[in-house]
Formats: structure tokens, C-alpha cells, sequence
């Protein structure tokens, strides 16, 4: 199984997020220091703040921050939420569903993915948050660098 590029961009977002827990980003920031869509991304957003994973804050000084803990958003509840399906296989169009093996071995497969992503938050993907903030920066057209 491959995640979507929607899923890749939600994950990156809340990661940025909680690296900058100590300030609001916006759109534009990670755009550019992901090097990323901006108009993609803001649908992103838009989902996100909807399922409740980010807060956002309009006007001047506004931008977007996560709603809860780093440590409270599950990197297996964010995929279920952003990925429509998780068949390996087209097994109900196949004629042979009923009885072949393969289905069941599918579904058990795609389970166990979603338990070892069940088992992380966002906050255990912080594994060098210094690092990962200079390298950002870098990245960043604003040069933005969170202390």
C-alpha cells in the first residue's frame, strides 16, 4: 500500500505543526519549507481543521496551531481519516472472493499495518526536534527558525 500525496501533505502539516508548538504558522510557511503546493495544502488545512486535528485563526497575526497535544494525535487516526480506503486488493469484484484465501490474508496484511500505526503520535515523529527545525528553516523562504 502507498498513502496518498493528501495523506503525506496532513502528516507533514501536523508535524510542522508540532515542532512549532510554540507559535502559530501559516499556509505559506509550510508550503515553503516543504516545498509544496500552497493551494493543495490549503484544502489540506481546510480538512484538518475540520476533523479537528488543527485549530486555525483568521486575520492579521492569525495562522494555525494543533488542537491538542502532539501526544494525543495518532498517526493511525490521522490516516484513517485522510486515506478512503485500505483494500490491498480489489478482492469484492473478483469473482473468486468468496473462497479464495487471498482475501482474508489481505484484510489481515492492512490490519497490521494499521496496528503498527495505531501504536505512534505525532509527537514520537519529533525524534530530533532541533535537527528538524534548522532543517526546516532551511527550507523555508521565510527562514523562519522556532527556538
Amino acid at each position: 500500500m502507498r498513502l496518498t500525496r493528501y495523506t503525506d501533505y496532513s502528516l507533514r502539516v501536523l508535524i510542522h505543526l508540532a515542532l512549532n508548538d510554540d507559535r502559530l504558522c501559516s499556509i505559506s510557511e509550510i508550503a515553503g519549507a516543504y516545498e509544496i503546493s500552497h493551494n493543495h495544502l490549503m484544502k489540506v488545512v481546510q480538512a484538518l481543521a475540520h476533523e479537528r486535528f488543527i485549530e486555525t485563526i483568521r486575520g492579521r497575526g492569525g495562522g494555525m496551531r494543533l488542537a491538542r497535544p502532539a501526544a494525543e494525535i495518532g498517526v493511525g487516526e490521522v490516516i484513517r481519516r485522510t486515506e478512503e480506503g485500505f483494500q490491498l486488493a480489489d478482492c469484492p469484484g473478483c469473482t473468486l472472493s468468496p473462497v479464495c484465501g487471498l482475501t482474508g490474508i489481505l484484510a489481515k496484511g492492512a490490519q497490521a499495518m494499521l496496528d503498527v500505526f495505531d501504536a505512534y503520535t505525532i509527537a514520537d515523529l519529533l525524534t530530533d526536534r532541533a535537527t528538524m527545525r534548522r532543517m526546516m528553516a532551511r527550507q523555508s523562504p521565510l527562514g523562519i527558525e522556532a527556538a
